[in-house]
């Protein structure tokens, strides 16, 4: 457009710098110069032609013109467009990149505290396991030969107290679904099969299928060595005395030692099983 504008403004002024020059013929002149009739019919057909491609070209020139302040026009609003969009864009390129920096921050908050709370809890599962220990050493649980006469339904004698010394050699061994042995990690219907069966018991790796062997235990009767049982028999562990249990968790912990008085064992507590 710019190409053809500038082209009819050339031809323009060519024109005008040709009529400056040489003087523009009156149409009387052109007329009376004439040497024939066939001349005079040339010099008219001339002078038609010329005005009429002159007139063509302003056209042209005012219509370039036109076309010209139109897209100059429309040029504007679209630069003036796409600065409001890159403007935005970067208004929301600096909130997301503040959103990111507060994650960021939130998110190295909560690893900072977790790593606090583990090892908070690593220092209570040692207090802990000491306690329990002590415990062991000062007084060992009797054997069912030692226990005197069973009253009418009471249940058996514990006859595992045995087992919480063993379980305890596992503390911190990672959880694993499905798992059953130290090297690989435990869940928690595998933790107590693998301990008993140190002892010779054989138990099924299911904690609502080891809910069906030995006697029902009240809570005020728990021996250590019996089998206590949580959410709908989805859970288990061993009882270690001084209303504890050891037991597999849940994925992302390890075997520990926990209280039936905290707050979700204590709201899912199913019962206790004596072998």
């Amino acid at each position: 457009m710019r190409a053809n504008y500038a082209s009819a403004q050339a031809a323009i002024a060519s024109r005008l710098v040709s009529l400056y020059k040489q003087g523009d013929p009156s149409v009387v002149e052109l007329l009376l110069g004439a040497s024939s009739l066939t001349d005079l019919v040339d010099r008219v057909d001339t002078v038609n032609r010329v005005s009429d491609q002159y007139v063509r070209i302003v056209r042209d020139v005012k219509r370039f013109r036109t076309e010209i302040r139109r897209d100059q026009r429309a040029l504007r609003r679209s630069l003036q467009k796409q600065k409001r969009a890159l403007a935005e864009r970067a208004a929301r390129k600096a909130a997301i990149e503040g959103q990111l920096a507060e994650r960021q921050r939130l998110l190295s908050s909560i690893k900072d505290e977790i790593v606090k709370l583990q090892a908070e809890e690593a220092a209570r599962q040692r207090r802990l396991a000491a306690a329990a220990r002590a415990r062991l050493e000062s007084d060992p649980p009797s054997s069912a030969l030692d226990s005197g006469p069973v009253a009418p339904g009471d249940p058996p004698p514990a006859r595992f107290g045995g087992v919480v010394g063993v379980a305890m050699q596992y503390l911190g061994i990672p959880y694993l679904w499905a798992g059953a042995s130290p090297e690989t990690g435990f869940d928690c219907s595998g933790f107590v099969m693998y301990v008993f069966a140190q002892l010779g018991v054989s138990l099924p790796h299911n904690a609502a299928s080891q809910w069906s062997f030995g006697t029902p235990v009240s809570r005020d009767q728990l021996e250590p060595g019996d089998l206590v049982f949580f959410d709908g028999l989805g859970h288990n562990g061993i009882y270690i005395g001084a209303g504890q249990f050891i037991h597999s968790p849940h994925t992302g912990d390890v075997v520990k030692i926990s209280s039936l008085d905290e707050a979700w064992y204590a709201a899912t507590y199913v019962g206790a099983r004596r072998l």
